[in-house]
């Protein structure tokens, strides 16, 4: 079983008493923790949240800006064995008042500066006892700074076991609504953050990771630095102009990027510096098709996987990431995954053929506990003794997996599926487009038109019909795309840049959109 002394509190007690002036935790802008600081402050946080009552199994909810009392709040929730509910910082409305209701918060740990986004919703959150803000204060409710300064730290204790819940997370609910993911902490260190090469980090060594907590990267990504000793380096939202002077001024060892992130540090003019720096490893998912350029250009190597909130990453590569489009090959190590890819009724399909992912392990605690207040989701997601992932997959005679698409992503036009990320990579190629998504527009004849969408280069000179023609010559007719819409952006979730498809299959088609089938019966 997973070494308790892995878990982010108890790995910060381990530390404190090792190399107890070694820092743990630090913002670009300056702000450093040791190992000694950082427990001694979290045991504090830990005391001023046990004076309002919180204790094992209370449900936290902390929607906070990307500081160090994010951090300092999961160690101090952790210690106390409480559930803690990370919020999205963009969540407003209506759908703030389904996450607070949704995971039965009694307390919330809220930033100043979005105490105002909570105001509208208060009135139908009844469980909600106790808001307490951090970083400022607010008529009628507690200040964290107020609470630390009157309160005595708890008396160290044993910390969190693998068993013990962590957290809840939510996913993105494009779907449905989101489901709140019951994640124990031997969960939190393996979501994403376990599969990374052994070299990636040594003891001493300093994780540059901008991703927020309510990010299972973020979250897993600390725990990570902290199970081996190592320094977490964060700034509170994410710079590609920023990038390389931040990890050159924190002598940062290794990177944790996402897919938009990669590209976005990639599209910036090369530079004399661009290898000036002492990172040498660079985790990220997925990879973009420069990879490696981007690994010659920067003078790094770079591992990826493909994982999620529900199971952590299955499968995964090392520094030999093989094709830019692969998520690697099965793990072998702890939590040692079993994978099958298979059909509708979860028989395998042949080697090579696209299927479900499904995951399971042997292993206890390793995998999520269900979707709170979801069970009939949780069945359905768990049938038959397998967590389905909801993901399209191959796998090639050498072992390494492919994504194709969400399950629910794929079309299906005149009878043939169609993987919108394969309509993108073919886009991809050419030379005026930046960034691009293929949704699907359902027809009269209940199939699907391929609407794409896409970031050009220079919209002024961009022809549409030239770049159905250049897709014309390179991929299979039935998967060229009828629409294709050039815009400024897409529509994206503010924390990993990625896209959100279901706001953009709402967009829909409209007056600027370009029609194949216009051009096909003018030219006809």
């Amino acid at each position: 079983m997973l070494d308790r002394d892995l878990l982010a509190p108890n790995a910060v007690t381990r530390w404190a008493a090792l190399t107890p002036d070694a820092v743990a935790l630090e913002h670009v802008d300056g702000e450093r923790w040791t190992y000694a600081e950082l427990r001694a402050d979290s045991l504090r946080w830990a005391g001023a949240l046990a004076s309002v009552g919180v204790g094992a199994g209370t449900h936290v909810a902390t929607m906070l800006t990307n500081t160090s009392a994010a951090h300092r709040a999961m160690l101090g929730i952790g210690y106390l064995r409480a559930v803690e509910v990370p919020v999205n910082t963009s969540y407003v409305g209506r759908m703030l008042q389904y996450v607070l209701d949704h995971s039965d918060a009694t307390v919330l740990l809220v930033s100043a500066e979005l105490i105002d986004e909570l105001e509208p919703v208060r009135g139908d959150l009844p469980q909600l006892g106790t808001v307490i803000v951090v970083g400022g204060h607010h008529l009628g409710d507690l200040s964290v700074e107020t609470l630390l300064l009157n309160a005595a730290p708890i008396e160290p204790g044993a910390g969190p076991d693998p068993w013990d819940v962590a957290c809840l997370l939510f996913t993105s609910g494009t779907t449905g609504p989101s489901k709140a993911v019951v994640t124990p902490w031997g969960g939190v260190l393996w979501q994403m953050w376990s599969w990374v090469p052994g070299d990636t980090l040594a003891r001493g060594g300093a994780l540059y990771n901008a991703l927020p907590l309510f990010h299972n990267s973020g979250r897993a990504g600390f725990n990570y630095a902290l199970a081996v000793g190592a320094r977490f380096v964060f700034r509170d939202k994410f710079s590609g102009t920023q990038l390389w002077d931040d990890v050159r001024r924190t002598r940062c060892t290794a990177i944790a990027l996402v897919g938009p992130m990669m590209a976005l540090v990639y599209r910036a003019p090369p530079s004399p510096d661009d290898t000036s720096h002492q990172v040498r490893s660079v985790i990220c998912g997925p990879m973009i098709p420069e990879v490696e350029d981007f690994e010659r250009r920067f003078g790094v190597r770079v591992a990826t996987c493909y994982g999620q909130t529900e199971i952590g990453a299955p499968v995964a590569t090392g520094w030999n990431h093989g094709p830019w489009a692969t998520c690697g090959r099965l793990r072998l190590d702890y939590p040692h995954f079993e994978v099958r890819l298979v059909d509708e009724h979860d028989a395998s399909v042949a080697p090579g053929e696209v299927g479900e992912m499904i995951v399971r392990t042997a292993e206890p605690w390793a995998l999520n506990l269900g979707y709170y207040r979801m069970a009939a989701e949780t069945v359905e997601a768990w049938r038959n003794g397998w967590f389905h992932t909801g993901d399209a997959f191959r796998c090639d005679a050498d072992g390494w997996y492919y994504f194709v698409d969400r399950m629910k992503d794929t079309l299906r036009r005149r009878g043939e599926n169609i993987s919108s990320f394969e309509v993108e990579t073919f886009a991809l190629e050419h030379p005026d487009v930046l960034e691009c998504a293929a949704v699907g527009v359902r027809t009269a004849l209940g199939d699907d038109d391929v609407h794409l969408a896409v970031i050009a280069k220079d919209p002024a000179t961009f022809e549409p019909a030239g770049f159905v023609e250049f897709l014309v010559q390179r991929m299979p007719r039935f998967m060229v795309p009828r629409y294709v819409t050039v815009m400024d952006d897409l529509p994206r979730n503010t924390t990993t840049r990625r896209v959100r498809k279901n706001e953009l299959r709402a967009l829909g088609v409209g007056p600027a959109t370009f029609d194949r089938e216009r051009m096909v019966q003018t030219d006809g």
